[in-house]
């Protein structure tokens, strides 16, 4: 376990991760649990579209770095609904810098998915 001088030394971020959520945990339960530590900017708690359940994962954004680093500290392992948290630093999405977004496959159209999607308009104006 870090301590409070370990983190502020080397972290400047505002955000934590938290991870290991029950699914009957709240933004109001989170907010409760992490306000002690200092004021809230955001807490975050993705949904699953599918389900409309949040993904056991949230954000919680604090307005100073020394109360994100206080709170990871004193937060990190411990227990919220009888479930055991992981807490750090959120790291940023990143996006590599040299290369080029359309470059992946992903961004690539194939030859077959352009003749799915004419076969389907013709079948719309038929």
């Amino acid at each position: 376990m870090t301590t409070n001088t370990e983190t502020a030394g080397i972290n400047k971020k505002k955000t934590l991760y938290v991870g290991g959520l029950d699914e009957n945990v709240t933004t109001d339960i989170l907010k409760a649990a992490f306000i002690p530590f200092g004021n809230i900017v955001e807490v975050l708690l993705p949904l699953d579209y599918k389900t409309q359940k949040h993904k056991g994962f949230c954000f919680v954004e604090f307005e100073l770095p020394q109360d994100a680093a206080d709170a990871l500290d004193n937060m990190h392992e411990s227990e919220i609904f009888g479930r055991v948290i992981k807490c750090s630093i959120a790291k940023p999405i990143t996006i590599n810098k040299n290369k080029a977004l359309w470059s992946s496959d992903q961004y690539h159209w194939k030859e077959e998915d352009a003749d799915m999607i004419i076969d389907q308009d013709e079948i719309t104006t038929k």
